[in-house]
């Protein structure tokens, strides 16, 4: 190092720095020293490395010299914030976290979220997605915000929103279902219908701690999915598009096993019944692969997200062309119904639904 006090600084990048991160080099070495203060003295040019400008998330090389601007007078305690009790990420999270992203500007990340990996924390749940943001916030001034939710074993796009702002303008435009969230499924057997709504109350299961839900037509939140029938690998399974118009929990899941058709890998609403044999992974077999939604600073976001490795190898096997899918339109759909005529519609779905199935019963057992 070289320089007083109060005058710039230069630093030599050493042999066990070499190759790492600029923001880890500061996390090494100068600790007090922010992230965001880092960020800032990037965007003013005030960061560099070998006289070249520099960002945070450059990597550095043994024997390249680190410019850095004095270091700033201590804030009175009175108007410092409290610091954060979230500990610093590996080099490995980090990488993990910025090789999700698949779309970037100033107010929205859109990541591809890995099956596996949850959104946010809970019992027995350590790594998620809210963990790995601090290495999302990029140049931005604060650390970025969760503006809805992926199952665990749901993959595919999930919205970030980058300021209060953007996280303000999304929440909103999610309440009032503006956005739209395009999913691929694999289902079991075929649906009759190729084209259509499925609209079953959805509410929590008693004795599950709310951790399974199911269909419930007294108490259960008013719940809209439309369905399209893509491609079919004979009577076996079909690839259908699933698009939901509200937000329960496991809502796909839910209504897909509740008409005869689980999600393929989906153990805890299809059971036993929910798996193929032939190769297909045991996986589940449900991703986000669009999300289109209005962007603050208008216009849109429109992201794609790509199969994980174990649905990609299903599609293949069971002989399905994703062009066929990637070729459909998003479709609106109509506006949503009040809840009141959601509710009388969703029973009266289910009570024809228990008729047929009462129905099939009979005459199993008539054939006995």
């Amino acid at each position: 190092m070289s320089g007083g006090e109060n005058d710039v600084r230069q630093f030599v990048v050493g042999l066990d720095d070499d190759g790492i991160r600029l923001d880890r080099w500061f996390k090494r070495h100068l600790p007090d020293v922010s992230f965001n203060l880092v960020s800032r003295w990037a965007r003013t040019g005030q960061l560099r490395v070998d006289g070249a400008r520099a960002q945070p998330g450059d990597r550095i090389a043994e024997g390249q010299t680190i410019r850095v601007p004095p270091a700033e007078p201590a804030k009175p305690a009175a108007a410092a914030r409290p610091k954060s009790n979230r500990p610093p990420l590996s080099d490995e999270q980090v990488e993990l976290a910025q090789s999700m992203v698949i779309h970037r500007d100033a107010s929205a990340i859109v990541l591809n979220k890995p099956p596996g990996l949850a959104t946010q924390g809970g019992t027995k749940t350590f790594e998620h997605v809210d963990g790995l943001l601090d290495a999302l916030q990029f140049e931005a001034e604060g650390r970025p915000k969760l503006v809805h939710r992926l199952d665990k074993d749901t993959s595919g796009a999930l919205l970030i929103a980058r300021s209060a702002r953007a996280a303000a303008f999304f929440s909103k435009s999610f309440s009032s279902r503006t956005a739209r969230k395009i999913y691929w499924a694999l289902v079991m057997g075929v649906p009759e219908i190729e084209d259509g709504f499925i609209e079953l109350p959805i509410g929590k299961q008693p004795g599950t701690g709310g951790e399974k839900m199911q269909v419930d037509t007294e108490e259960g939140q008013p719940a809209r999915t439309r369905y399209r029938v893509i491609e079919q690998a004979g009577n076996r399974c079909a690839w259908v598009e699933l698009q939901p118009f509200t937000g329960r929990t496991h809502q796909l899941r839910v209504h897909m096993a509740a008409i005869g058709h689980p999600i393929v890998g989906d153990g805890k609403y299809g059971l036993q019944e929910a798996f193929l044999t032939g190769g297909i992974s045991r996986k589940m077999h449900l991703h986000a692969r669009r999300i289109r939604i209005d962007h603050p600073d208008g216009g849109r976001i429109d992201v794609r997200a790509e199969l994980p490795h174990h649905f990609a190898e299903s599609m293949h096997t069971l002989g399905f062309d994703l062009a066929v899918g990637n070729a459909l339109e998003i479709d609106d759909g109509p506006p949503p119904m009040s809840k009141e005529l959601l509710k009388q519609k969703a029973k009266a779905h289910a009570k024809t639904y228990r008729k047929e199935r009462r129905g099939e019963r009979r005459g199993r057992g008539a054939k006995k």
